[in-house]
């Protein structure tokens, strides 16, 4: 795995050092403003994990939303060498870089690391944001070894600020990031509202939005007994993957998947999940659901910014008859929407 991300970061230097001989492509018929502030978000999720999708997308409602003066450009992350030359000639002093939040600070997504300190070494005279972030380095030789190259790089810059969007994570910044700013605010998707279901039919059935790749933690055994218990509590069950299997989506397919996905949650009785954004979307929908932790602290962190009335249930030991009981508990949940955006005033004040 190392040799890979080492023969990766070569790879990528010297693609980076050839793109400077290019014309733009995508980003030919980009405006910059020279009067407004531009604020730059890298990283923007145009692959298929619909977690980050949502994310890029809500980010950009932020900033549309409470930085109305300013021009946002994303550079989507299949974009990331076009994009580092584009911004380095054309952005000014008062332009504001941005980095797309998420689970990938660490070394388990180290590419995408890899990039984002490429984003800080960059653009060392311009303020910019990590929007909220998960710190997920492990506590293995790779991921120390990681993790000290990461401080060095981030703590060299003069305007950095880390958003943490758990408690966990706020802690650790603090603790290796000792030069840059932290805040903590829930995960950015959270600032979204999409409970309305005006015009729609009641609800029927339950979703299943389970993991099948490395941050999973139930057993095959769990996850047999898990879909014969909601099975025998509802007649319609359907499988939803948030991982569309496909690449390169442009922001109207990237709409369109985070449309269907809610609509798909917000009609159902039931969402049954470990992913982070599984149980994000319930909230926002306004879904009741059932959660079960993953291999890291970003769910069980994440949760703690719920109500304690929510319609969200976190199941932390797996055992049949809790999980029984809580299906049953949840319905008969009546809670009703609460909007979470005054946790995000610390972030609000950077912009």
């Amino acid at each position: 795995m190392i040799q890979q991300l080492i023969g990766f970061k070569k790879k990528y230097f010297i693609k980076l050092l050839l793109q400077s001989r290019k014309p733009y492509s995508y980003f030919s018929t980009t405006t910059i403003s020279k009067i407004h502030r531009n604020v730059f978000i890298f990283l923007a999720a145009d692959y298929g994990n619909l977690g980050d999708v949502a994310i890029t997308f809500a980010q950009t409602k932020f900033l549309e939303e409470y930085a109305p003066d300013a021009n946002i450009i994303e550079i989507p992350i299949s974009q990331s060498l076009e994009g580092f030359h584009f911004v380095r000639r054309n952005i000014k002093p008062g332009d504001i870089v941005t980095t797309v939040g998420g689970g990938n600070l660490g070394d388990m997504y180290d590419q995408i690391e890899y990039i984002r300190q490429l984003v800080v070494k960059l653009f060392p005279n311009n303020k910019i944001i990590s929007f909220p972030q998960t710190f997920d380095f492990g506590n293995t030789h790779q991921g120390n070894n990681a993790l000290k190259k990461a401080a060095k790089i981030y703590n060299k810059h003069k305007n950095l600020v880390f958003v943490a969007r758990e408690k966990v994570s706020y802690e650790l910044m603090q603790k290796h990031f000792t030069n840059a700013t932290i805040l903590l605010t829930p995960d950015i998707v959270l600032s979204l509202n999409k409970s309305d279901r005006e015009g729609e039919s009641g609800r029927e059935g339950a979703v299943m939005c389970m993991r099948s790749d490395k941050e999973k933690n139930l057993t095959t055994s769990q996850s047999e007994i898990l879909n014969d218990i909601v099975s025998s509590q509802y007649k319609k069950v359907i499988t939803y993957d948030t991982h569309l299997g496909r690449n390169n989506l442009s922001v109207t397919e990237r709409k369109d998947e985070l449309m269907k996905i809610w609509n798909a949650f917000r009609n159902a009785e039931l969402v049954v999940t470990d992913r982070l954004h599984g149980m994000i979307f319930c909230y926002i929908t306004n879904t009741p659901c059932l959660v079960f932790l993953n291999n890291n602290h970003k769910v069980n962190g994440t949760h703690k910014w719920f109500p304690k009335e929510c319609n969200i249930k976190l199941i932390e030991e797996f055992e049949e008859q809790e999980i029984t009981d809580s299906i049953v508990e949840l319905q008969s949940n009546s809670f009703a929407y609460s909007s979470l955006k005054e946790h995000y005033n610390p972030l609000l004040k950077q912009l």
